[in-house]
């Protein structure tokens, strides 16, 4: 048996180096650790030490509990790990000594257990966003069946209730990275653009006018009737449409073969992608209105109104008082719906205090009127009828309309 004896470093600051982030995998990284003296309180863990990322000539701290290292030695003993590194062909686990200007390698040996590599690029130019459209409803990555299936249905589901509506489909890319959901917008070329002007006879113009561009400026110039009709085409025709499906899927799975399973599956998941656009054209100009209303609110009513303009909002009438037990935090068929987490269901206090909520926003909206009507009395009909087109771009003549 071979005996080594080596001669004790007298450390000024010792510690530990990852050619590779533990974490991540991310091998573009060294992770350095370290403490003041000898390297024993750390391996020990009687110290958490001090934290250095360094990437190409980059020393970042993450935590100096210590002060052990300066900004030059963390990225000195990262050009020494990198070497070690390169002579063994692998990522490696290095530690380390200081002792006065000198650097010591103490021992290394190769990482294990290091995650595979991954890297974040999308898999083409772009501002790609992971909140966006179906990323709303995709908090955590996604799983492989949904990813591969379900995914596929709803934006395809998407494109067709945005041709049923629009007369025009124009998709918006999408893609997994690492497994999250990220999507960016379409690529409209003129060409792009004429096409569907062409696909839609035109039909394509009022709606995206009205629903996504006019009423963020103007809401009360918005057209009303268009508006009116993709409301009621949801209220009307889209969702009664996939309850009934939904009904029919219940009463056939028990006895359905595995080939019909799947076209059950397919025509619920592409009817809940009709579903979606609707919710992002309808929605889409509601929440706009709100944000005029808000406005409203602080530049006429701000210490008038004893309530703010959410006030308005709440308590709508054909709203459900309680959360129904098929309501889900995430879309992925994966995760459990809020009935199976507990949460939802009864709930005895729920429709008492929607009518609580729905009295004040009755009092909140008398109190506005008031407060209008003393516009005009105090400042004459032109300041009241400024009020009144005021009142109206906020849309608060909707919330009346009950």
């Amino acid at each position: 048996m071979a005996v080594l004896v080596q001669t004790m470093v007298e450390a000024n600051a010792a510690g530990v180096a990852f050619t590779a982030n533990p974490l991540t995998g991310e091998r573009g990284e060294v992770l350095l650790t370290a403490v003041s003296g000898l390297g024993e309180r750390l391996v020990s863990g009687e110290a958490v030490g001090d934290e250095w990322v360094v990437r190409d000539e980059n020393a970042t701290p993450r935590r100096e509990s210590e002060g052990a290292l300066t900004a030059g030695q963390a990225h000195e003993v990262a050009q020494l790990a990198r070497r070690v590194e390169a002579h063994f062909g692998s990522p490696q686990d290095v530690e380390w000594a200081i002792s006065g200007d000198a650097l010591y390698l103490l021992q290394a040996r190769p990482m294990t257990a290091l995650p595979d590599h991954v890297e974040w690029k999308p898999p083409r130019p772009g501002y790609w966003m992971r909140n966006f459209r179906l990323g709303e409803w995709l908090p955590e990555a996604m799983t492989p069946l949904f990813a591969d299936w379900l995914l596929v249905l709803l934006e395809g589901g998407y494109l067709r209730g945005m041709r049923s509506t629009v007369g025009a489909a124009v998709p918006f890319r999408y893609a997994a990275i690492n497994g999250w959901y990220y999507t960016t917008l379409p690529e409209v070329s003129p060409l792009v653009l004429a096409r569907a002007l062409m696909e839609s006879r035109g039909r394509m113009v009022p709606v995206m006018w009205n629903a996504l561009i006019r009423v963020n400026n103007d809401p009360v110039g918005a057209d009303r009737a268009v508006l009116r009709r993709l409301a009621d085409e949801w209220s009307n025709e889209l969702l009664p449409r996939y309850r009934r499906l939904v009904t029919s899927a219940q009463e056939r799975v028990g006895s359905a073969t595995p080939a019909e399973l799947l076209g059950i599956v397919d025509e619920v998941g592409t009817t809940v992608g009709e579903y979606l656009f609707s919710l992002a054209i309808v929605g889409g100009s509601a929440w706009k209105m709100e944000a005029a209303l808000a406005k409203f609110f602080r530049e006429r009513l701000a210490g008038l109104v004893d309530s703010g303009h959410q006030a308005l909002l709440r308590g709508l009438p054909g709203v459900e008082a309680r959360t129904p037990r098929h309501a889900v935090q995430s879309v992925d068929w994966y995760r459990p719906t809020l009935g199976e987490l507990g949460p939802a269901g009864e709930d005895a206090d729920a429709l008492a205090r929607q009518r609580e909520t729905a009295a004040r926003k009755v009092l909140c909206r008398e109190d506005v009127t008031n407060r209008l009507n003393t516009a005009w009395c105090d400042g004459g009909f032109d300041d009241f009828r400024a009020a009144l087109r005021e009142y109206a771009k906020a849309g608060l003549r909707a919330a009346r309309d009950e």
